[in-house]
């Protein structure tokens, strides 16, 4: 790739040196002892052996300590050991419940959360299978020999030597880890447990059961590197038996595509280019949550706060101030104006109280912003509904940071016809075409997402500056009137513009519900039809956006992991992940005037 002024300017200003190779850094959870915390032989063995490099992880329950760990791990094993006490799960011990390790319960249980939510890979064995489950919303049993309902039980509990099958599991078609046992439908495996999974909660689903029906394997339904297994595949090792490697090296394979993910974001800006978290704002509000600590905590009430930031490596997101398409007049747009200003003043007002998040108005703050530890908010606004029909507004909100408008949104307004409206304008008004000379002039991108097809060739006309569409997806993909033509696509790359793939599920597929995996058939689609140099990510994250896989901003670096898989390279992801969105700003805005002098 011949390298631009912008390219040369980004590198200088992230400065970090290229990613060297390395072998991925597995912690494993210690037991707990007579003698305190301890390991089996056979976990840091295998870890060796299938190219990882072992530590252990000891229980603790401080969770600024565990977050700073989990920083530099790069993936997990869950060991065995005692059982877990069931107070922790709402339930009173039956007789048959073994001995409990209260050391260890609460502190792994935080773990787990806490790895799941940073998207690090994890491999749970027997008592660690348990664990992931009910740290992710399952059950276990207590004691099978009491409390199963089912058919006859095999014996489960064993007292044969470690490294000798005990009986065998069959492994759904299809699954995880039908894949990474090689296609085998059945293996044998050692037992030692009277616990077990009972249900998996959510975000697990069984995998591999015993002949009486006992699940003995569980694995992410959200397309992520979680496994568990019930039984010990750490103790074939020790005999020499490599049956039970391909676990290992599953955990080992995965940990090394995290941080290589992960390196590469130390690397780069990330930015996401169309969020909605203030929509998200009336609804903390009525849960006792104020602006700041709405975006301060991790929550379920938004899909992008700072820790999701942190979690999935995104540095950088637009936040738009959202105006659903209403009434047209003056008391109306008097209305709107202010209900503008009011949620731009909530996004400054998240931000200032905040202190890892910082303000951005220009790709040279976010970059500085980058440096110094700070993830970024910019500020846009959806639907140019928000100037009514006064062009002096633009030059308000300009100066009030916004750094992009998105024209219509799902209804026509003053400014242009919408993908769902009625065609009033044939396109872009007249006033349409004031407002888009105003914008190139005072620097604010144009953003045609929402836009009806006339009024997107209008505008690609009008315009003497490139646009952009900061969240829309693949027409010939998903055939839906808000997604863009590949005749758009490559009359948008033409001139210059940008499209971002956004992770709405109903502008990734027609049928059914989308993956992650349809998010990436979307940015391949666009890279082939517009080039590298014309795509990037805008989620609609908080507007509707989310998918399995992607389902917030703490797991955006799963995308980066599947592009690195497909062979993009660091060049392809610089661009993708903020670059080409960044260079457009940075070329609008340098050819705009400020607000004031227009």
């Amino acid at each position: 790739m011949n390298k631009t002024p912008w390219t040369e300017r980004y590198e200088q200003a992230i400065g970090q040196p290229p990613a060297c190779r390395h072998m991925p850094l597995i912690g494993i959870t210690g037991n707990y002892g007579e003698k305190g915390c301890e390991l089996g032989e056979g976990y840091y063995r295998s870890v060796v052996a299938a190219g990882g490099i072992p530590v252990v992880v000891p229980p603790f329950d401080n969770e600024q300590a565990i977050a700073d760990m989990l920083d530099r791990i790069d993936g997990l094993i869950l060991s065995g050991g005692a059982d877990l006490n069931p107070l922790l799960l709402g339930e009173q011990p039956v007789p048959g419940l073994g001995g409990v390790c209260p050391q260890r319960d609460m502190p792994e249980l935080l773990l787990i959360r806490m790895a799941c939510n940073r998207q690090i890979p994890i491999l749970g064995i027997c008592r660690g299978i348990q664990t992931l489950a009910c740290a992710l919303g399952g059950s276990v049993w207590q004691d099978l020999g009491s409390q199963w309902d089912g058919p006859t039980l095999i014996k489960h509990s064993q007292q044969m030597p470690r490294h000798v099958a005990s009986h065998h599991v069959e492994i759904a078609e299809g699954s995880m880890l039908h894949g990474i046992m090689g296609g085998h439908r059945r293996v044998a495996v050692n037992s030692f447990h009277h616990q077990a999974v009972k249900t998996c909660g959510p975000l697990l689903r069984p995998c591999a059961t015993s002949g009486d029906g006992v699940i003995e394997a569980v694995e992410s339904t959200q397309y992520k590197s979680i496994l568990g297994v019930q039984w010990h595949p750490e103790c074939f090792i020790l005999e020499g038996d490599p049956c039970m490697m391909p676990l290992f090296k599953w955990l080992v394979g995965e940990a090394g595509s995290f941080a290589q993910a992960r390196r590469l974001h130390d690397r780069i800006l990330t930015l996401d280019s169309h969020c909605d978290t203030p929509m998200c704002l009336d609804k903390a509000q009525e849960m006792g949550f104020s602006p700041a600590r709405l975006i301060s905590s991790r929550t379920d009430i938004a899909l992008v706060d700072a820790h999701k930031m942190r979690e999935g490596r995104l540095d950088a997101a637009i936040m738009v101030a959202y105006l659903p398409q209403g009434e047209r007049g003056a008391q109306a747009y008097d209305l709107v104006r202010n209900r503008t200003d009011h949620i731009l003043d909530q996004i400054d007002s998240m931000v200032a109280a905040c202190p890892t998040l910082a303000p951005a108005a220009t790709p040279a703050e976010a970059m500085a912003n980058k440096r110094q530890g700070l993830n970024s908010i910019f500020k846009g606004i959806e639907n140019g509904y928000a100037i009514g029909n006064d062009l002096a507004l633009l030059a308000h909100f300009r100066q009030r940071g916004v750094v992009y408008m998105t024209l219509c949104h799902n209804g026509d307004n003053d400014i242009c016809d919408s993908a769902k409206g009625h065609a009033e304008h044939g396109g872009v008004s007249p006033f349409g075409e004031k407002v888009i000379e105003r914008m190139n002039r005072l620097g604010m991108m144009v953003d045609m997402s929402h836009a009806a097809e006339t009024s997107f060739y209008d505008a690609l006309q009008m315009s003497q500056c490139p646009i952009v569409c900061s969240h829309s997806s693949s027409r010939q993909l998903c055939n839906h009137p808000r997604n863009l033509t590949d005749d758009q696509l490559r009359a948008l790359a033409h001139k210059g513009g940008v499209a971002q793939v956004t992770f709405y599920n109903g502008f990734l597929r027609t049928d059914g519900e989308a993956s992650i995996r349809d998010a990436v058939a979307h940015i391949n689609h666009f890279v082939k039809v517009m080039g590298i140099e014309h795509v990037g990510i805008g989620t609609d994250f908080d507007g509707d956006g989310g998918v399995k896989g992607v389902a917030s901003a703490s797991e955006l670096i799963n995308v980066t992991r599947r592009l690195l898989a497909q062979r993009y390279g660091e060049d392809d992801l610089r661009l993708l992940w903020g670059g080409n969105f960044l260079r457009v700003m940075e070329d609008i805005q340098s050819r705009g005037t400020t607000a004031a002098d227009t």
